[in-house]
């Protein structure tokens, strides 16, 4: 597991904005607008929604969120990691500690929703990588060809 920290952090921190906006650049500048799933400010503060990020010694590396769709299914939101820190496993462990909460919250099932573009084939390797399977739409998305969905069953 990379070095640092993983912890519950406020979405309106100045240096997690700044990220946030990145990612939602990012969104918007590779998929379709009706396929931007990407939460928002106001989305990262609903009450359903806990956000993460990870830190060395201080410095934002990455951030992430969990979204309790039900009392047994979670989604993973609003995952990005600066540039400077992919590919050294910093996105693994955060959504290794994503999956973490979950289970502990006694979810079974814990789904994402990630393009089909190019430019998302890192994002889905990592999460395949992690034991994420293709799955169909899930919550109130429907099908798109934009959108990758998988899934991760968690045993009881």
């Amino acid at each position: 597991m990379a070095d640092g920290e993983i912890a519950v952090d406020d979405p309106r921190a100045a240096d997690v904005r700044a990220l946030l906006e990145q990612h939602l650049a990012l969104m918007r500048a590779t998929s379709p607008p009706e396929d931007v799933h990407a939460l928002d400010l106001d989305g990262l503060l609903d009450p359903a929604v806990t956000f993460f990020s990870f830190r060395r010694e201080g410095e934002l590396l990455a951030v992430g969120a969990l979204k309790q769709l039900d009392g047994q299914h979670a989604e993973l939101k609003s995952m990005h990691t600066a540039r400077a820190a992919r590919g050294r496993g910093v996105a693994r462990a955060l959504v290794e500690h994503l999956v973490g909460v979950a289970r502990a919250r006694g979810c079974r099932r814990v789904s994402l929703e990630t393009g089909t573009q190019d430019a998302f084939a890192p994002a889905r390797a990592l999460y395949a990588g992690a034991g994420f399977r293709p799955c169909g739409p899930f919550g109130s998305y429907g099908p798109s060809p934009s959108s990758a969905f998988m899934t991760l069953a968690l045993p009881a």
